[in-house]
């Protein structure tokens, strides 16, 4: 079994960072997860920061994850173009180990604005899916990978989702991030055990996991319902670490477990001395159990000699229903008034299946298009 290496989401941040130097010097960190894209609109770097990400890059322990790209957009935007000429560009001058994206498509009329949602899972979308992680592969050419997403409309999709991100990484020879932090949302959000769910995702081809925390919304939906949100913006529930710790025998392949949080979040030094606390008990459960057992399959992800077509596919007939759901979500008054919307837009009697969705989880879309709807300001 090759190390398990304990990791951070180190982005330019001067509280992220400040929350981390003290497990830096400890020497602590054994990788760090960039979100690369996320400095896209920055004119120029620090030299101290690049200083930092080009330590990890040469020791191979740099690995990139993207939040922009929007992979399921129906129409190929110059602004997914231009992504990945940045990232070709960027895995010239650094050595990422992988790279990453989020699964789903980002609401807002361009697609860079809003929060990643999620799509029917069709033949159509899996193809289009297939596309896009040919053309990251193309560019940063290394391993790619998918994280699951923390939100879903219904328990069916809850239940179909592992094995269509199987689908999809399997075209690149490619991994899952297994978010446990996203897990325990739809534990809780749909009701359904862990060791269930766990069950539903190729585990096999799980190269990293995250572990953070969230948050609990209010919904109108049922008295005192609650829903949980992959904020990122609280310590990591005692349940999460009880899922690393199930988790990491499951996953033969798993090379990096990584710890995230909102900089906006560790802004008092009480909340960083959480942070610590909180990444040193995760490196002590991977410490104890990443040598315990024997991998039944080794797989490097090593991407396969393909390329993409010269020309991206593309789904009218989607993007005008994401266009469509954008607008619905950014502007519903209440649920239902949503409801009403999607009743007579182009979403209803469509793989879509907008009749199943719980109504606490269009709540919390709803939510989050409004106010992500001017972007991660």
């Amino acid at each position: 079994m090759s190390e398990i290496y304990s990791s951070i989401a180190c982005n330019l941040d001067a509280h992220i960072l400040q929350a981390s130097l003290p497990l830096f010097e400890q020497e602590k960190v054994e990788a760090i997860e960039w979100s690369f894209d996320t400095l896209f609109k920055v004119s120029e770097i620090p030299a101290w920061f690049t200083d930092l990400v080009k330590e990890f890059s040469n020791h191979n322990r740099l690995i990139g994850h993207g939040v922009y790209f929007s992979l399921f957009s129906g129409k190929w935007s110059p602004g997914q173009q231009e992504w990945l000429d940045k990232l070709q560009k960027l895995a010239s001058q650094f050595h990422f180990d992988h790279i990453t994206e989020h699964f789903g498509f980002m609401t807002g009329e361009d697609f860079h604005k809003g929060a990643p949602i999620s799509i029917p899972f069709t033949a159509q979308t899996l193809a289009l899916g297939k596309d896009r992680l040919q053309r990251i592969q193309d560019a940063c050419k290394c391993p790619v990978g998918l994280e699951n997403l923390a939100f879903s409309y219904s328990l069916d999709e809850v239940k179909k989702h592992g094995d269509f991100l199987a689908q999809l990484v399997e075209s690149v020879n490619g991994f899952v991030i297994l978010d446990l932090h996203n897990i325990y949302c739809q534990v809780h959000n749909f009701n359904i055990d862990f060791d269930d769910i766990i069950k539903l995702y190729p585990l096999e081809r799980v190269r990293e996991m995250h572990i953070s925390g969230g948050s609990w919304d209010e919904t109108q939906v049922g008295p005192g319902r609650q829903v949980r949100r992959d904020t990122h913006d609280e310590s990591v529930p005692e349940a999460v670490f009880e899922f690393l710790h199930n988790a990491i025998p499951k996953c033969p392949n798993l090379k990096y477990v990584v710890m995230e949080q909102m900089g906006t979040a560790l802004d008092t030094l009480e909340k960083q001395a959480i942070f610590q606390s909180d990444f040193l008990r995760m490196d002590s459960i991977i410490k104890r159990l990443g040598f315990d057992y024997d991998p039944k399959i080794e797989n490097t992800f090593t991407p396969l000699n393909t390329s993409a077509s010269n020309i991206p596919l593309e789904d009218h007939e989607l993007y005008k229903q994401q266009l469509q759901l954008s607008h619905i979500l950014e502007t519903a008054g209440s649920i239902s008034e949503a409801q009403a919307m999607l009743r007579s837009s182009s979403l209803n009697n469509t793989a879509w299946e907008v009749d199943k969705w719980a109504p606490y989880m269009l709540q919390t879309a709803i939510s989050i298009a409004q106010k992500w709807k001017n972007g991660f300001a």
